[in-house]
C-alpha cells in the first residue's frame, strides 16, 4: 500500500515574466504554465499528451478533472470541445482564487470549478454526471498524494466513469510508488491500460485506462486516422501523441509488477 501522509494544502506561488505565468508550490517544480500571448494553449508537453484521450473518445459528452492548477487542460477543453460539459475539482481554495490570473473561464452552463477533495468526489455516485473522460493531475509540492494513487481511488474512478469511459492519469516515474500505481491500475481496469511517454519530459508518463476489453486500444492506423479528422479543431499534435501511445505498447509491465 502507498504510504499515507497528512495532506497539506500548499500555498501557491505565481511567477511571471514577459512571456509566461507559472504556478509553483515550491522551487522544485512548476505546476502549471500559461503563455501570455496565448492563454488557452497547452504550454507543458505532458498536458498535450493527456489530450490523447481524444484518440479514444473523440467527442466526449462530459469531462471531469481532478486538479485544476493553472487550468491549462480545463481551458483547452472549454475552448476546443464546445459540446462538452466540464467539471474541475480542486482541493485548494487558494489555487481556485487564482483563476482570473490564469484566465480560467467563469462558471456557466457547461463549465464549473468545485472546491473539493478529488479522492472523495469520485466516491459520490451522480447518475446524471458520469464522465466519459476523467483526467487526474492532482500533484502538490510533495508529489502525488497517496489518496490519488490508491487502489481504492482507482476503483472509485472506474465506477464513476460512463460505460465506455476512460481515465487519464499523469504519473511520474521517479516517484517511489510509481510501480504500485501502475499495478493498481492494471488490476482495477483488468489490464485495459496503456501508457505513453509524455512530451517534453524525462519522467512524466500519461496512463490511459478504459472500461471494456483489454484489447480496446485503437490500432496506430485508427489513431492516426482520428488525429487527421481532429486536426482542424485542435491546437495539439495528436499525430505525435498517437505515436507515443503506440510506443508505449512496448512497455515492460512485468518489470514493475515483480517490483511490488
Amino acid at each position: 500500500m502507498p504510504k499515507k501522509r497528512k495532506r497539506i494544502l500548499n500555498k501557491p506561488l505565481v511567477i511571471q515574466n514577459e512571456q509566461i505565468v507559472s504556478l509553483y508550490f515550491d522551487a522544485r517544480g512548476v505546476q502549471s504554465t500559461m503563455l501570455l500571448h496565448d492563454p488557452y494553449a497547452l504550454a507543458l508537453g505532458y498536458t498535450r499528451t493527456m489530450m490523447g484521450f481524444l484518440l479514444f473518445r473523440p467527442s466526449p459528452r462530459r469531462i471531469s478533472m481532478i486538479g485544476l492548477g493553472g487550468g491549462s487542460l480545463a481551458k483547452y477543453c472549454y475552448r476546443h470541445l464546445p459540446d462538452t460539459t466540464i467539471t474541475a475539482v480542486e482541493i485548494n481554495p487558494q489555487v481556485i482564487a487564482l483563476r482570473d490570473q490564469f484566465h480560467v473561464p467563469r462558471d456557466d452552463e457547461r463549465f464549473r470549478v468545485i472546491c473539493a477533495d478529488g479522492a472523495k468526489y469520485v466516491t459520490v455516485p451522480v447518475p446524471d454526471h458520469r464522465p466519459d473522460v476523467l483526467l487526474v493531475d492532482g500533484y502538490d509540492a510533495d508529489g502525488l498524494p497517496a489518496e490519488l494513487g490508491s487502489r481504492t481511488f482507482y476503483e472509485a474512478c472506474r465506477r464513476r466513469l460512463s460505460d465506455d469511459g476512460i481515465l487519464v492519469a499523469n504519473l511520474v516515474t521517479d516517484e517511489s510508488d510509481f510501480h504500485r500505481y501502475l499495478r493498481s491500475l492494471r488490476e482495477v481496469f483488468a489490464n485495459a491500460v496503456t501508457l505513453a511517454p509524455s512530451e517534453g519530459s524525462q519522467h512524466n508518463v500519461t496512463v490511459f485506462a478504459w472500461k471494456g476489453d483489454a484489447d480496446g486500444l485503437p490500432s496506430l492506423a485508427v489513431m492516426l486516422d482520428r488525429a487527421r479528422g481532429l486536426a482542424t479543431g485542435h491546437a495539439v499534435n495528436l499525430h505525435a501523441t498517437a505515436t507515443r501511445i503506440e510506443y508505449g505498447k512496448r512497455f515492460n509491465w512485468n518489470r514493475y509488477e515483480q517490483a511490488c
